[in-house]
């Protein structure tokens, strides 16, 4: 692997370097570290990241890699990564996580053309915000056990069931949804994707908020929800199978690794600003070895991202399964690493939120409360080592009888 960047992509990167640099002055004073807590929790958050969502549109960013056709730029895999990665250095939002990273990939590969020439587009352009209708009650990282029902009735599918920790749902205004169209079928079997408006009679949203009272996430109740028929996407009964193509497009992790750097540099500069016993934490032994073992972590999982992207353009895509795992876990614990790290150096410092004695703005205490998640959702850790050991190690998977 040589991932050394060639001229046109160092111009790129720098291209976009400049962009996000400019616009990120614009963040409201209250806009955290980025993630989805910034943009849902406040409506000036997820005002700015549709601000972004537009800017990034007119560009044609958000549409990198489509076919020109649909309103693309043909960018390279790893140009998309460079995107990801400088885009994640500056905590920028814009990027629906759900209509770009996941929705609009599914179309692509399995939408018919009408559904392309009709969705497509104002994803392209900043101008839809969507959720995801996958996790219920008794199916997160099993998905493949989901009740929820869309049962066809003529020109309609009529759907019954519940969704939960649907991430802002609140503000969505279109959700792709699994649901079983055969109500006989188990498992992977008889489940079909659609596309839906979330101000369609019959579905009612219910936050679900934090410890804290923040909301991000919420249940979803569908009773008698009537979905045209041109909005199955695909073929009826084979959902899970597109569902899992989906999968393979949400993990990259080139943003959550430079996003981490970006945190890391400014806990760097944190102990060196920062005196205890009349020296500068950055000379504590102690604090000096997490900052390196931080450092290198990073710079780990940034290869690691890169190497995805080689994956890519190698078509090895048993190796890329395992490499987007791999990604999934390392910049996960990462994170909690970094959080752990952090609020243990600023001590008691580190779990202020608000005022002038609360170092980097709380940023750190918003990481440690929120990382945690990020280990369960998209997969657990666990089922993520369980995949490596399938398809990367080749073990064998375990039978009980």
């Amino acid at each position: 692997m040589d991932f050394k960047l060639t001229e046109k992509e160092e111009a790129l990167k720098k291209e976009f370097e400049t962009f996000f640099a400019a616009e990120m002055k614009n963040a409201p004073a209250d806009f955290g570290n980025g993630g989805i807590e910034s943009i849902y929790t406040s409506d000036e958050g997820f005002e700015f990241h549709k601000y972004m969502a537009r800017k990034l549109g007119e560009k044609k960013w958000l549409s990198l890699g489509w076919p020109k056709e649909y309103g693309g730029l043909e960018a390279t895999i790893m140009e998309q990564v460079i995107f990801d990665d400088v885009r994640g250095y500056y905590s920028a939002p814009g990027v629906d996580a759900f209509a770009v990273g996941m929705f609009a990939p599914t179309l692509l590969a399995g939408a018919t053309e009408e559904q392309k020439q009709r969705l497509l587009p104002p994803i392209a352009n900043g101008e839809a915000y969507y959720c995801q209708g996958w996790s219920e009650p008794d199916a997160g990282s099993d998905l493949a056990s989901v009740t929820t029902t869309a049962i066809r009735e003529g020109d309609h599918y009529i759907v019954n069931g519940q969704k939960t920790w649907t991430t802002g749902g609140h503000k969505a205004e279109f959700m792709f949804l699994l649901a079983r169209t055969d109500p006989d079928s188990k498992r992977g079997k008889g489940l079909s994707v659609f596309h839906l408006r979330m101000d369609l009679p019959g579905i009612e949203v219910r936050p679900l908020a934090f410890m804290d009272g923040k909301h991000v996430y919420n249940e979803v109740f569908f009773k008698d929800v009537k979905i045209p028929a041109d909005d199955l996407i695909g073929v009826e009964g084979e959902g899970w199978n597109l569902t899992r193509q989906t999968m393979n497009f949400e993990r990259s992790g080139a943003g959550g690794f430079s996003g981490a750097k970006k945190m890391l540099e400014g806990l760097i500069e944190y102990t060196k600003s920062t005196k205890r016993d009349g020296q500068p934490l950055s000379k504590d032994p102690n604090a000096r070895r997490k900052m390196v073992e931080l450092y290198i972590a990073s710079e780990v999982g940034k290869t690691l991202a890169y190497k995805i992207a080689w994956l890519h353009e190698k078509k090895d895509f048993m190796s890329l399964i395992t490499a987007a795992s791999e990604s999934k876990l390392f910049s996960t614990e990462l994170a909690q690493q970094l959080a752990n790290y952090a609020t243990e150096i600023m001590g008691p410092y580190g779990q202020l939120e608000h005022g002038e004695w609360s170092p980097l703005g709380g940023s750190m205490v918003e990481l440690y409360q929120f990382c945690k998640g990020a280990t369960i959702y998209a997969g657990t850790n666990e089922i993520q080592r369980n995949l490596i050991a399938w398809t990367g190690l080749g073990l064998p998977r375990l039978k009980f009888k």
